[in-house]
């Protein structure tokens, strides 16, 4: 089922309001508001997405999600903090991480959001630490050929280095210590080796260093 961006970004935002009370009723100036439109467009809207069986519209009061639009607002919450996790701490993006995820988020179908939860290792929390919701969420176990961050490596599992998204300096700095593309790591007690030799690599950097499992260790 497609939605217009501004259909999503209506379910989201409601979604965000009645996340912790699901069954609360979402006040129709309350909704137009934080859109920044008027009562009267937030109206049409709500209407519009009830008759996709997103939304109960409660006449004079507001309106509610139906457990299809909460499923599916949960599903644009969690490709937000995916991309904005990707941004920071993969990509290491400093800007206005928050307005670029959300413009991205509906860009996003569910094949590219698999892939970005098994590559960041199905997080739990965001960047600012909110939980992402698991609502409708597809989590596979990680197994031989997943590619996720080195911190992200299960205990006594193998991998090889496929790809470093750093900056020179660090580049340089990972070299120097053996590091670099197609190299072998292993996490096995709370330690990594690579090339068979122990490395301390701090968590920033760990997770801008993206390894495909080669072995999962019991």
């Amino acid at each position: 089922m497609d939605f217009s961006e501004i259909e999503e970004m209506y379910l989201k935002t409601i979604f965000e309001i009645i996340y912790d009370t699901p069954d609360s009723i979402v006040k129709t100036t309350q909704l137009a508001q934080l859109m920044g439109v008027s009562a009267a467009s937030t109206t049409e809207m709500i209407q519009k997405l009830e008759s996709r069986d997103m939304l109960t519209y409660i006449s004079y009061k507001g309106c509610r999600l139906t457990p299809q639009g909460f499923n599916y607002g949960a599903r644009i919450k969690r490709r937000e903090a995916l991309l904005e996790l990707l941004l920071v701490e993969i990509i290491g993006f400093t800007g206005d991480y928050k307005s670029i995820a959300c413009r991205m988020e509906h860009t996003v179908n569910e094949e590219l959001e698999l892939a970005l939860d098994s590559l960041l290792g199905y997080p739990e929390k965001s960047v600012d630490g909110k939980k992402i919701p698991f609502i409708d969420r597809d989590v596979k176990s990680i197994k031989s050929g997943t590619i996720l961050p080195i911190t992200n490596m299960p205990m006594n599992s193998k991998g090889v280095i496929s790809l470093m998204l750093v900056n020179d300096v660090d580049m340089v700095t990972l070299n120097e210590m053996g590091i670099r593309i197609n190299s072998e790591i292993k996490f096995k007690d709370g330690k990594y080796y690579f090339d068979g030799a122990n490395f301390k690599i701090s968590s920033s950097l760990g997770r801008s260093v993206l390894v495909s499992l080669t072995e999962i260790g019991e």
